[in-house]
């Protein structure tokens, strides 16, 4: 995956979406304490920039099953790793904006 510039992100970022996302649904379901539709759907935002809809759908069982992230994170599988490096990237991204 070809990392966005912050300009890319922030473009990408500027624009409004018209439902909800897979990440935004996982996130306001979950019982977090904070998550509300600004941030959840900010969330969703950073992930359409940098995951694609397979990556996302991953993600949003983490909300879910936290214990599984650290087994993607642990798993010896190439595309677990590939996926953990877009997910870092992605959690990163995704605190500086909705953080």
């Amino acid at each position: 995956m070809k990392k966005l510039g912050l300009t890319a992100i922030v473009l990408v970022l500027g624009g409004g979406m018209a439902s909800a996302g897979t990440i935004e649904r996982a996130c306001l379901k979950s019982d977090r304490q904070g998550a509300n539709r600004t941030l959840c759907g900010c969330i969703q935002q950073v992930a359409d920039a940098t995951l694609n809809s397979r990556d996302q759908t991953l993600a949003a069982k983490f909300f879910k099953n936290p214990h599984m992230a650290q087994e993607i994170r642990q798993s010896d599988r190439h595309n677990h790793e590939v996926f953990w490096e877009k997910y870092k990237a992605f959690g990163a991204t995704a605190e500086t904006y909705c953080g």
